[in-house]
């Protein structure tokens, strides 16, 4: 039987993302192997607060966005499948923007303490940031409806892919980049204003991890948004849960590495802790 180069091109794009999402759950799970210790010690030897919950959500979230990606990349090509494919596809969408949610929490609160708690700046960071989360969820949820879905024709290629592609979804990685953009200026202009006044190494740490994390946001946003508008069957989509599970990685081994940081200058005490509110103290360290 022939096949005509359309079937052919999507079932080699389900390929190429089936190996993507694959090399995705390795490299967390080898993250998660090669920072075990640290992550234990942090969870037993930190106090318990807001921002350690937050922490833990952030850490595993994504191992339900890697398995939903899976179980969607190894769905069987049959005709009642792309329902199944809707269901997985709005559980990626709804977990990878909770996601990006707490990751950016923990550095929407690191620049509201580098700007010692201006209120009018966590106004107008919190609004912007409100306006992407309306904006991604309406998108997210109204472009995967399940006749959006295919699977493919080859017999033997596993997965499924919106067969109508949908320009609306570049649209939270333009708002998320233009975000990022803004709070790492936010950074940048802190850092000049602060930078020979305050040498303690918490504040040099608390920059660089900020402006190292707006900076990779920005480029894989730059990336989604050119591979949601030039790319088609899986091809468009399959770096916009990478982007989410780099994100919440960075998010996480920045704040362990703060804590150590901040355990290490006070001592090694049985139980340390870094509140976020109490980070403010950076900026008044000589």
């Amino acid at each position: 039987m022939e096949y005509s180069s359309d079937d052919i091109a999507a079932a080699r794009s389900l390929q190429f993302a089936t190996f993507i999402y694959a090399s995705m759950v390795t490299i967390w799970i080898y993250d998660y192997a090669c920072s075990l210790d640290e992550e234990w010690t942090f969870l037993l030897r930190s106090r318990w607060s807001k921002i350690k919950g937050l922490y833990i959500v952030t850490r595993y979230l994504p191992s339900i966005l890697l398995t939903a990606n899976l179980c969607l990349n190894l769905t069987s090509n049959d005709s009642e499948n792309p329902v199944k494919c809707w269901v997985l596809a709005n559980i990626d969408s709804g977990v990878g923007v909770a996601s990006v949610i707490f990751s950016e929490c923990f550095f929407i609160l690191r620049t509201y303490v580098l700007w010692n708690k201006n209120r009018i700046l966590l106004t107008a960071m919190m609004s912007a940031f409100f306006t992407f989360l309306i904006a991604s969820f309406s998108i997210a949820f109204t472009t995967t409806v399940p006749a959006a879905y295919a699977t493919s024709a080859i017999p033997g290629i596993a997965g499924c892919y919106q067969s109508s592609t949908s320009f609306r979804l570049f649209i939270p990685f333009l708002l998320l980049s233009m975000f990022q953009l803004g709070l790492m200026m936010l950074t940048l202009i802190r850092a000049i204003q602060n930078w020979r006044i305050n040498p303690s190494r918490l504040y040099v740490v608390l920059v660089k991890h900020n402006i190292f994390y707006y900076t990779c946001g920005f480029l894989f946003s730059m990336v989604n948004i050119f591979t949601s508008l030039l790319l088609q069957y899986a091809y468009h989509t399959m770096l916009y849960d990478f982007q989410i599970m780099i994100l919440a990685i960075l998010a996480t081994r920045m704040h362990r590495h703060l804590w150590q940081i901040n355990r290490h200058t006070h001592g090694s005490g049985t139980l340390v802790h870094i509140p976020m509110s109490n980070m403010s103290s950076v900026n008044s360290t000589a």
